[in-house]
């Protein structure tokens, strides 16, 4: 098991889920509030999962390799992401479901949630393989999926200020917003 293996799961999920709701006849609004409601609490439990067990992982292996500018660069890039995927996903819930402006909005989170997916796929999951040991990897992995299953009903979105989150995170202290990191075990390569 490999945690960047079950981040692209999430993601295929995620753009499975959006292509589903393309395929749904608008007047049926009671499939489309449903669908739409699992996809809302995946985006933001994926985000939350990444942000409690990924990225302060990503960061301390940056650390370890001398390459902080790059992973700080591209985690703060991603929590700023994360925060412009909650936005459009509550865009989407201010409009009535079936309606023109409900489909735009779906679309702009589709939009922001494709352009986050692609880039943390080139850039720190790539980067990611290439740093941690599989044991790491492995270890997050099981980290994130419990997380995941400790949380399947949702959490609360939580914007988060990106540049707080990095400071805190290499600190090894809990970003603000967040639980507990619990990466003091997982410093290790």
């Amino acid at each position: 098991m490999d945690i960047t293996e079950l981040i692209l799961d999430d993601h295929h999920e995620q753009r499975r889920l959006f292509a589903i709701l393309e395929q749904i006849d608008r007047a049926n609004t009671g499939a489309l509030e449903a669908l739409w409601g699992r996809l809302a609490t995946f985006l933001e439990l994926h985000a939350a999962a990444e942000e409690e067990v990924f990225y302060p992982a990503l960061l301390q292996v940056g650390l370890a390799a001398h390459r902080a500018a790059g992973v700080e660069a591209e985690t703060v890039d991603a929590i700023h992401d994360h925060n412009d995927i909650r936005d459009a996903v509550a865009e989407v819930a201010r409009h009535q479901v079936g309606t023109d402006e409900w489909y735009a909005a779906v679309a702009a989170a589709n939009l922001a949630n494709s352009d986050h997916m692609a880039e943390e796929e080139r850039e720190g999951l790539t980067d990611f393989r290439r740093l941690a040991s599989l044991q790491r990897r492995h270890d997050l992995a099981v980290a994130f999926a419990a997380y995941q299953a400790r949380n399947y009903t949702g959490v609360q979105p939580v914007d988060k200020d990106p540049e707080e989150y990095v400071r805190e995170a290499e600190e090894g202290r809990a970003p603000s917003g967040g639980g507990s990191l619990s990466i003091g075990s997982l410093k290790r390569n």
